[in-house]
């Protein structure tokens, strides 16, 4: 978690360097240096939100496969799944222009990028830790597991 505020905060003084180039460049009349330094700001933002949603995806799929591993659920498990839903679907909408930063196929790309990650922390977690990653990895349906991801963070984008 210390490693993720040192980025945010690292990310935070980066924007602040790229406002204060465009600023210059603005006041200066170099609209094209402006131009370059907006396009990089919106791909910072764009690339903060597809890390956002991978973190709330990753959490979706520890829960999604401790449920089919164990073949139970509990509350907690719920409330957090639905939570990281509501989070991927409000982090992936576009407030102001409309549409979505990552589309459709491009979820399901992000889903299959987070598993292992995803994975490595069910191990830890399901059956008191007691299965490697590889073990879990065998009790678990993979393809199945992503698809109903997929499906629950369209319906709840709707």
């Amino acid at each position: 978690m210390m490693l993720s505020n040192q980025w945010v905060v690292h990310m935070r003084w980066v924007m602040l360097d790229e406002l204060d180039e465009l600023r210059e460049a603005i006041k200066s009349g170099d609209y094209s240096q402006a131009l370059a330094l907006i396009d990089e700001l919106d791909e910072m933002s764009r690339d903060d939100k597809i890390n956002k949603i991978g973190s709330y995806m990753r959490v979706l799929l520890i829960h999604l496969i401790k449920q089919t591993a164990e073949q139970r659920s509990t509350r907690s498990w719920e409330v957090s799944i639905n939570a990281a839903l509501r989070q991927i679907a409000r982090t992936n909408k576009r407030r102001k222009s409309g549409g979505y930063y990552l589309d459709e196929d491009s979820l399901a790309d992000a889903l299959a990028e987070v598993w292992p990650d995803a994975l490595e922390w069910a191990a830890m977690e399901a059956f008191e830790g007691v299965y490697s990653i590889e073990e879990l990895s065998e009790m678990v349906d993979r393809p199945s597991i992503l698809a109903d991801a997929l499906d629950r963070i369209r319906e709840t984008a709707r």
